[in-house]
């Protein structure tokens, strides 16, 4: 059996030491890129939203590489995610694909359903799964903690681009690293090197979060390196939603309180107080935490079509009116252009720091550093 899966974002550090300790040979597809959506585009309905195609286009790549059997995360409720398996299958098939489909719902009944697949895959004895699973979630949580020193660096910089090597650098020995004690290490050199970059502490820095889907907020490839763009127009990005966050609330049921989106819910009342699919309400919910955390402003990232995200969009100029938050959302899909967005963000982020002269408040110029001790920064 070999198993492959969908990129996003750093997705593929937290599954393939979970998957080879489970004895399975692990098959993972290239980076995303242009022949990827191109081919995922090329096969699928139309009216599918993006991740379909790019998640398709990791398949068939993979495929061209041996895999024959594929692990992806489903969904529920109006999210078309809970489709995607059965269109991707019948697709697959009709493209003379004979592969697998192994769909980890979301534990929301009950965890065993979780674990009754990850034995059906299984290959070696679950105590190495185990371990498995405790080094990719220290994984995880190391390089999330490494983006996020990253995001505070990347728009403060002297020499543009020595955050983003340092963060490659971070993510290439994270992935290599063989225990839990590598990890850390890795992660606290990578941020104490992140903080020893020379820093324009003139510059003018505003704060801005990036909300939305998961998929699109988390794949650079889809969201055309956005934070980068963003960094480099001397804007610091705040994210309320992470891959740990994600693999916590989508496949752990929420085991660790302190990785959970969940508080997130309850910030969208009284704007959205029901589930509307994907995570149309925690989109809702980080507008009006960042509002509440004096942020400068709010992105929403979605996928075309996108129906979760189509109803956060429609809550959240009453979420801007009431707390004088600018909002931009912005729909991706395969005719997407970096130099159109790039625009755009432009645009928005002018705006925001002209309304900051204009109410008389500097815009924040203090280096902030800092931040979690390292025991809660990685998941211990």
């Amino acid at each position: 059996m070999k198993v492959t899966f969908p990129h996003m974002g750093n997705l593929a550090i937290t599954a393939r030491p979970v998957l080879e300790a489970l004895g399975l040979e692990v098959v993972v597809p290239p980076p995303c890129s242009k022949r990827t959506l191109s081919l995922g585009a090329q096969y699928s309905p139309e009216c599918a939203c993006l991740p379909l195609k790019v998640n398709l286009g990791n398949y068939l790549e993979a495929a061209e590489l041996g895999a024959n059997t594929i692990l992806m995360a489903g969904g529920v409720g109006p999210c078309r995610i809970g489709y995607y398996a059965q269109i991707q299958r019948e697709i697959l098939k009709d493209l003379g694909y004979d592969m697998e489909m192994v769909v980890l719902e979301p534990p929301d009944a009950h965890f065993s359903e979780v674990v009754d697949k990850v034995r059906y895959l299984a290959n070696a004895p679950w105590q190495e799964g185990v371990r498995g699973a405790v080094l990719a979630w220290k994984k995880t949580c190391a390089v999330d903690a490494v983006e996020r020193e990253v995001q505070r660096t990347r728009a403060r910089e002297v020499k543009v681009g020595t955050a983003d090597r340092l963060y490659r650098e971070a993510v290439q020995a994270v992935d290599k690293a063989s225990n839990a004690r590598q990890v850390r290490q890795v992660a606290e050199e990578a941020i104490a090197a992140l903080r020893q970059v020379p820093m324009d502490r003139e510059r003018p820095v505003a704060k801005v979060a990036v909300v939305g889907e998961i998929y699109t907020v988390l794949e650079p490839f889809v969201n055309l390196n956005l934070e980068r763009h963003l960094g480099r127009l001397g804007v610091e990005v705040v994210r309320f939603m992470s891959l740990s966050q994600w693999i916590n609330d989508h496949l752990l049921g929420g085991l660790f309180r302190g990785r959970s989106a969940k508080h997130l819910k309850d910030m969208a009342r009284p704007y959205l107080n029901h589930f509307v699919g994907g995570h149309g309400r925690e989109t809702v919910g980080a507008a009006v935490a960042s509002a509440r955390a004096g942020l400068d402003g709010v992105i929403q990232l979605a996928p075309l079509t996108c129906m979760p995200e189509i109803v956060a969009q429609s809550i959240l100029p009453a979420v801007s009116g009431d707390h004088n938050l600018p909002v931009l959302t912005i729909y991706l899909d395969e005719q997407s252009g970096e130099a159109g967005l790039v625009t755009r963000l432009e645009a928005f982020v002018d705006m925001i720091v002209w309304r900051k002269q204009q109410s008389g408040v500097k815009v924040n110029k203090k280096v902030e550093r800092g931040g979690k001790p390292f025991a809660r920064v990685f998941g211990d």
